[in-house]
């Protein structure tokens, strides 16, 4: 595989088992009256802050470059739309990197991170259940780009810590964790993390 090549799944995928096995599923179960009620993932947000580069053109380009390579699209340069002088902010002034994906980037992305990325990172044992909005829609956050096998270790000058929010058409959390979960998610199931529920 070459760096910034999507990872070739082995087994089927979440598009094809959404489509193949969970909606039939659901409308089986009665869990929706019709397929036009099936909540489905409608897109993925990924975000990063610039924080103390701001100023570093040149490091800003490289985190532009790295997040387009994690994700196979390229991203937008978020700029501050007020100054800010306790954080040293002016209006204008670069704050982020952001990618929004949809159809099968969306799909590919989420394929990659649940079967490859999340298992590389260190000392993994699933993703908090607990980051639901109250609309149904996930969030969680890696500490660094480097569980990404784009990634090369040897070109990385500064690590960054990525913000993933899935977002789906129901407004119920506990349906939105259910259609994560059959699509793969690799939620924890340790008691203090239901505890937190």
């Amino acid at each position: 595989m070459r760096k910034g090549d999507y990872v070739t799944m082995n087994k089927e995928s979440i598009r094809n088992n959404y489509i193949n096995n969970v909606v039939p599923k659901w409308m089986t179960e009665g869990k929706v009256s019709n397929i036009m009620a099936m909540p489905a993932i409608t897109k993925i947000i990924v975000n990063t802050g610039i924080g103390d580069i701001k100023e570093n053109k040149d490091m800003i380009e490289q985190l532009v470059e790295q997040m387009g390579k994690i994700t196979g699209q390229k991203p937008v340069v978020t700029k501050a739309r007020q100054s800010i002088a306790a954080f040293n902010v002016r209006e204008g002034m670069p704050v982020g990197v952001r990618v929004t994906l949809r159809g099968e980037r969306m799909y590919h992305f989420l394929e990659k991170l649940f079967s490859y990325t999340l298992p590389r990172t260190r000392d993994f044992q699933g993703i908090s259940p607990n980051g639901f909005d109250g609309h149904g829609n996930y969030s969680f956050g890696l500490t660094e780009q480097l569980p990404f096998l784009e990634i090369d270790p040897n070109n990385v000058r500064r690590s960054f810590g990525l913000q993933v929010t899935i977002v789906t058409s129901t407004n119920d959390d506990t349906i939105a964790r259910e259609l994560l979960t059959e699509l793969g998610a690799p939620f924890s199931t340790s008691k203090e993390e239901g505890e937190k529920e």
